[in-house]
């Protein structure tokens, strides 16, 4: 479980395919080491710590986590969201996040505005995505290429859903938020009470 407060940013060495799988290498971004099956959120997506060598550590994704994921377009110098999971008795400062992506997003729109970031996207959706609790609410939460965030404007155009977030400079330097841009693709995850509630209320109709 995570929190959608980014720790910092991991830069991809190497990626290598084997079957439908695809592992990355990233350098540790961390003070103290890490440890294999240590759960570490990459964009927002949970991956487990396979294989590490000196300042190194590998994570593999498979096919479903990649098309679910843009991980599957990582290559090797680019900048992943990075953190680690949350240690029980401590503030929760973002929102309860799983490090399990539901589907990617688009930029549409990203412009400074007195200061800050904000951000526009698009996603697809349907009548049975959001039955299972895929879609936004003004104010509620998102988390976006694993940081989270506040929604703003959150709106549906037959098929396709659009949520708005706004970016505080820090976030913005600190986060791979700074290299997003219009057709930058993301990754999404809705907020999981949301999924819960619509799911209960499905089952009681």
């Amino acid at each position: 479980m995570f929190s959608g407060i980014v720790e910092t940013m991991a830069q991809v060495v190497r990626v290598e395919t084997e079957q439908t799988n695809k592992h990355f290498t990233l350098r540790n971004p961390f003070s103290e080491p890490l440890s294999i099956d240590q759960s570490i959120a990459h964009n927002g997506v949970c991956l487990t710590v396979v294989k590490i060598e000196g300042d190194l550590y590998t994570v593999t994704a498979m096919q479903e986590t990649l098309n679910r994921s843009n991980l599957g377009m990582l290559k090797q110098g680019d900048w992943v969201n990075v953190e680690r999971s949350m240690i029980a008795g401590t503030r929760l400062d973002g929102h309860i996040v799983q490090g399990h992506v539901d589907q990617h997003a688009v930029c549409v729109e990203a412009k400074e505005t007195d200061g800050s970031w904000y951000y526009r996207f698009e996603y697809e959706s349907s009548r049975d995505m959001i039955a299972r609790g895929y879609f936004c609410v003004d104010k509620g939460s998102v988390t976006i290429n694993g940081v989270s965030l506040t929604v703003c404007d959150p709106d549906q155009q037959g098929d396709m859903g659009y949520v708005s977030v706004c970016i505080i400079p820090y976030t913005h330097e600190n986060t791979n938020f700074k290299y997003i841009k219009a057709g930058t693709v993301v990754n999404l995850e809705f907020d999981i009470i949301g999924k819960y509630i619509t799911r209960m209320n499905q089952l009681l109709k």
